[in-house]
């Protein structure tokens, strides 16, 4: 547990640094200085690519959380672990990559009419989403030897960093819209080789093969493992791109204002995805020792944290919705409501804790792929029913509605099958006390200085709620860790 605080940690203060400079590039430097119809194809190629290297990995990013307990032998270098965890996914790449360029022209009638600027960079997303999956599987090996700060810097903070500088020599004229795409790739180049360089520093290169990876766990199981959670994947990742590229295919311009207002929210994930890193080989671990007692109270602690940080988020960004689209053209305020609809829909993934990770990582974890398979159809479904009536509110609409779904029927079924679930009534409270600080929020007239209001509105906010949740101690260890904060400074 000191592990998991300690890189717990280090991972949220990387991922809010990250989230800073992301708002800057998100909301100042994309909005004024790229088209809306650059804006929307520069996160329609990161979305191909991710889902590239998705379909690519074949489970196996997974399925190093699962079975490297069993592997972990530094002396013996992991028992050629890592040779096998990057050798399967390349030999994916190559068969994905084949297909996406055999699918060329169905690509093409979809987009050529309302988004012909796609098929000008198609090609671009081949050695994107090469280095997306190249970054992903290091990611989950340095995961599984519980080292996920470098990857969080890489991912959350340098990327964006660099992101900024590459806006910046747009902006100046220096280089060229196809430039700028170019010089994207080459950023996520050098993320991935850090990666590289830090497993060498770490004496955690094992690249050689070895025999033995297939006598301590079958590569059959491994494979059947990593079959049924590739279908998940694709499931999952349906769910979380078919909003973009459905949208895509009637205005880049209006992804590049539906991606805009997506990142607003994901401000939000930030505790979850710092905590899931390190939760997910903890879990793996307590399947391993069969330790339920741990893996309940790790739910239930890590639910609570994640709604208590995440609902000030949500109640800090709604309360000064409006004078985040003051700093953009006025288009983009289209995008408001979307807000609304993905901010409930994180916040539901953040209520229902780790029940994902519980069941990918258990013998159940054929289940977690049914409820994935149902999902992606009601998402593909909402999405083509209420993106022609509603637009990309209709999008964020279909992507509440599928995120509830999935997130209550992976509650109910780790409930009903382990006797577990990760509510108390500190949970109702933390509810009712971000509820009060959003309503006071709204006593405060609007000041007339954009800055000042952020600023007056956030302090009020965050003295009430958090003013609130420390008297009624809703979070007794947040009270402990202030007193003895305070007995250092005193």
């Amino acid at each position: 547990m000191p592990n998991l605080q300690r890189e717990g940690i280090w991972n949220t203060i990387i991922s809010y640094a990250g989230i800073a400079i992301g708002y800057v590039n998100t909301i100042l430097l994309f909005p004024n200085y790229l088209a809306e119809e650059e804006v929307g194809l520069t996160r329609l190629l990161i979305q191909i690519s991710v889902m590239f290297a998705q379909f690519s990995a074949l489970g196996f990013v997974n399925m190093s959380v699962r079975y490297f307990p069993y592997f972990r032998d530094k002396g013996k270098e992991h028992h050629g672990f890592l040779f096998l965890l990057l050798a399967i996914p390349v030999l994916g790449f190559a068969a994905i990559s084949g297909l996406y360029l055999l699918f060329k022209p169905v690509v093409i009638d979809y987009y050529i009419e309302n988004s012909p600027l796609l098929l000008d960079y198609y090609y671009f997303v081949i050695p994107l989403a090469f280095f997306t999956l190249l970054f992903n599987l290091l990611t989950a090996y340095l995961r599984s030897l519980f080292k996920t700060i470098i990857s969080s810097f890489a991912q959350d903070f340098l990327l964006r960093i660099l992101t900024a500088l590459l806006i910046g020599l747009y902006a100046f004229d220096w280089i060229g819209f196809r430039e700028f795409v170019l010089l994207y790739i080459v950023i996520n180049a050098i993320i991935t080789l850090s990666l590289i360089v830090y497993a060498l520093w770490l004496k955690q290169l094992f690249l050689r093969p070895s025999w033995a990876a297939l006598r301590i766990v079958p590569l059959r199981e491994m494979l059947y493992f990593g079959f049924f959670t590739f279908l998940g994947n694709i499931s999952v990742t349906i769910i979380t791109t078919v909003d973009q590229i459905m949208i895509s295919s009637y205005s880049l311009g209006d992804n590049g204002i539906y991606t805009t207002a997506f990142f607003m929210t994901s401000a939000i994930m930030v505790p979850a995805r710092s905590i899931f890193k390190i939760a997910f080989p903890q879990v793996a671990e307590y399947w391993k020792d069969q330790d339920m007692v741990g893996m309940e109270k790790l739910y239930k602690q890590i639910t609570l944290i994640n709604l208590i940080i995440g609902l000030l988020l949500f109640i800090g960004i709604w309360a000064n919705i409006d004078n985040l689209f003051s700093f953009m053209p006025e288009t983009y305020r289209a995008g408001k409501y979307v807000v609304l609809f993905l901010s409930m829909a994180r916040i539901i993934d953040l209520a229902t804790g780790i029940n994902g990770i519980i069941l990918a990582t258990s013998e159940k974890y054929r289940w977690d792929l049914l409820f994935n398979m149902v999902l992606a159809g009601l998402t593909v479904w909402t999405n083509y029913v209420f993106i022609p009536l509603y637009g990309i509110n209709g999008a964020a609409l279909a992507s509440m509605i599928s995120y509830v779904a999935i997130n209550l029927l992976r509650l109910f079924f780790v409930q009903w099958i382990y006797k577990m679930q990760p509510f108390a009534w500190t949970s109702v409270v933390v509810t009712v006390i971000a509820a009060a600080a959003l309503g006071t929020s709204y006593l405060l007239p609007f000041l007339d200085n954009k800055y000042l209001d952020i600023l007056a509105r956030s302090l009020l906010i965050s003295t009430v709620y958090m003013g609130l949740l420390l008297s009624l101690r809703v979070y007794p260890e947040m009270n402990q860790w202030l007193q003895n904060m305070m007995r250092k400074i005193v």
